[in-house]
């Protein structure tokens, strides 16, 4: 699919990945970009549709379809990170990942398929990370959270592939944003990241690794548990 001429749409588009991601979707000459956010006041990017869309609000999607008719890509950017714990912090916390990046992602997705058909297929961007193969108590229902978006990506790109539908999946580690601001680790310029999630796109890629990050952890998933988490082994032999 060719982001040229093309109508597009990006949830969370008022921060972070998701403004950079409507900046070079104007860059590349989209014709539209809708940016989507819970409060559209704070969409600040020029030439930029503002959209209000709360995705865990299945009245607030409905409405966001109904403005939008004309959408042929959809980039699922929103998400939230909690910081809760599989042993601790508040358990809403983590209904609240998966609300956003599990049941939001299928929501949004769900609800602009057939608008996407009606568009010759269009395609879907889905915005996922390396914690979606590889777990980090710290961040247990984020990581919990994107590894089933992961599997939802994975089922939604064959159940929209007879429409036509692209879906492809965006892998990356920790990337340069006010979400990361308290983070130490190396971190992805979100320029680069973007940029290299739509020409992936563009070119038909099913998933997308944008850093080194990602494509090592990715490289690891045919490794035995004890590998990927000594930790575990040490204690446990």
């Amino acid at each position: 699919m060719k982001i040229n001429g093309s109508v597009a749409l990006v949830t969370g588009g008022n921060r972070g990945i998701g403004e950079q991601f409507v900046k070079a979707l104007l860059d590349a000459g989209a014709a539209k970009v809708y940016a989507a956010a819970r409060d559209p006041r704070q969409v600040t990017v020029p030439g930029a549709v503002p959209l209000r869309l709360d995705i865990t609000d299945p009245e607030s999607v409905r409405a966001a379809v109904e403005q939008a008719q004309d959408v042929a890509l959809l980039v699922n950017n929103a998400g939230i990170s909690t910081g809760a714990g599989v042993l601790d912090g508040d358990f809403a916390d983590f209904q609240r990942e998966f609300d956003t990046h599990v049941f939001g992602t299928l929501a949004v997705t769900r609800a602009f398929a057939p608008v996407l058909a009606r568009s010759g297929g269009g395609g879907v961007l889905n915005v996922l990370s390396a914690l979606s193969w590889f777990a980090i108590p710290a961040s247990g229902a984020y990581a919990a959270a994107k590894s089933a978006e992961w599997s939802l990506t994975n089922s939604l790109r064959v159940a929209l592939a007879e429409q036509g539908t692209q879906v492809t999946a965006l892998h990356v580690g920790y990337v340069d944003t006010d979400l990361t601001a308290g983070i130490t680790a190396p971190k992805a310029d979100r320029v680069d990241v973007v940029r290299t999630a739509l020409a992936g796109f563009e070119a038909g890629m099913h998933e997308v690794l944008a850093d080194d990050t990602s494509r090592q952890v990715k490289s690891g998933l045919s490794a035995a548990p004890e590998t990927l988490y000594p930790r575990v082994a040490a204690r446990t032999s």
